[in-house]
């Protein structure tokens, strides 16, 4: 298990001289990719899955529009790729066993998606909390927010109402017990 652990944060360190010779999208591609993440580009309709398969071709032309997170390793470590991303306006994060408040935080702070991002879901992150969620409220212009199965939210009603007072304008959809 610790082996696990260690060569996951091996595959989410960042290398930023790789992100200065191809650009943000194609080095969060990379990232995404090798953590098991799936990434969708504009003007595409299909996922891409496969590392090997990534698109060749003028760098800046793929630009990532959505993130499928969903039993990804990615972890705090990689974020900064997120940094450069501007046309992202969706992120699932499902079955994440390394997101934590600390991730939603960085999320939030995120200066691109706070411009572009519209919805994002969290599933099954156990290590997510009242906390994390509320550090969402930086995404101004987010529009819609599924939270299921989280079993760290403890004060639903209060995280709800921090959050709807901040983003007054969110589509708040809830499924936790």
């Amino acid at each position: 298990r610790r082996f696990w652990g260690w060569l996951n944060a091996v595959f989410n360190k960042v290398d930023y001289e790789r992100i200065k010779a191809v650009g943000p999208d194609r080095a969060a591609s990379e990232w995404l990719l090798r953590c098991g993440a799936l990434v969708r580009y504009q003007g595409f309709q299909k996922w891409q899955q496969d590392y090997n398969g990534l698109p060749t071709g003028p760098l800046g032309k793929y630009k990532i529009e959505a993130i499928n997170a969903t039993d990804s390793c990615i972890m705090y470590r990689g974020f900064d790729y997120l940094d450069g991303l501007e046309h992202v306006t969706e992120i699932k994060l499902q079955k994440c066993i390394y997101i934590q408040d600390e991730c939603l935080r960085r999320l939030s702070e995120t200066k691109n998606l706070q411009k572009s991002l519209l919805q994002l879901q969290i599933i099954s992150c156990g290590n997510v909390t009242d906390k994390g969620i509320i550090a969402l409220h930086k995404l101004t212009n987010l529009e819609y927010l599924y939270l299921s199965d989280l079993p760290g939210i403890r004060e639903k009603e209060t995280t709800v109402r921090v959050l709807q007072q901040a983003l007054p304008n969110l589509e708040l959809e809830l499924d936790l017990e």
